[in-house]
C-alpha cells in the first residue's frame, strides 16, 4: 500500500501538521487504524500530563532499603524485600546473575 503525506489539523492547538508517509507506514505496522489527532508537540505534552512526570516517559517507582546478602552493603531496590529471599546490590547482582 502506497502512503502519501497528509496535512492534519491538531485538535488541541489548531496548527496543521504533516502525517508523513513514513509515519503512516509505522502506524500501519503497529496495527493502528486511526490517524493522529494531535501534532507531535501536543502528543508529547499530553503524554507528560497523563503520566504525571517531567517528560522522561517513566513514572518514578518507590525504592526500598535493603542490605546486600553477599557483601553486606546498604542499597535500595525497586521492590519490597521479603523475608528469606536474598537481595543483592547492583554490583553483586551482576556477578550472581550475569547477562546472557
Amino acid at each position: 500500500m502506497a502512503f502519501e503525506d497528509k496535512q492534519i489539523q491538531c485538535v488541541d492547538c489548531g496548527e496543521t501538521f504533516a502525517f508523513t508517509a513514513e509515519e503512516q507506514e509505522r502506524f500501519a505496522a503497529r496495527g493502528y487504524t486511526n490517524e493522529p489527532k494531535r501534532c507531535p508537540p501536543c502528543r508529547q505534552a499530553r503524554r507528560t500530563e497523563r503520566s504525571g512526570d517531567s517528560g522522561s516517559g517513566f513514572q518514578q517507582r518507590p525504592m526500598y532499603p535493603a542490605v546486600c546478602a553477599q557483601c553486606g552493603k546498604e542499597t535500595q531496590v525497586p521492590f519490597e524485600p521479603r523475608e528469606g529471599r536474598p537481595v543483592y546490590c547492583s554490583d553483586c547482582y551482576s556477578k550472581v546473575k550475569p547477562r546472557k
